[in-house]
């Protein structure tokens, strides 16, 4: 089965973590399980239209938690740091959503 763009790229992980990369023109995602490296790249290049330097990946495990005393499971994802050129932006907080 063939992904669309938008089907590989799930979200933008905006977390206290994430948003320390800003400043080196890093943004993180949450991607589909079966994507590749080059197939990230060129999904976020043609959706956000900016040039992409490096992409890692890393896949979080689910893992049992607890919090506030109530037991429950955090699910596993695949998570893509995106790395891009010095003179692009993705502006997260103010993307306009095609309805």
């Amino acid at each position: 089965m063939k992904l669309d763009n938008y089907d590989v790229i799930r979200s933008v992980i905006l977390s206290e973590k994430s948003s320390s990369g800003e400043h080196v023109n890093l943004i993180t995602f949450e991607v589909d399980k079966n994507a590749t490296k080059q197939r990230i790249k060129e999904s976020v290049e043609k959706v956000f239209q900016v040039r992409v330097l490096n992409v890692n990946t890393l896949i979080r495990k689910p893992r049992n938690v607890v919090f506030k005393g109530k037991k429950g499971k955090q699910n596993g994802m695949k998570v893509a740091y995106v790395t891009l050129h010095s003179d692009d932006t993705i502006d997260i907080f103010n993307q306009k959503t095609a309805s």
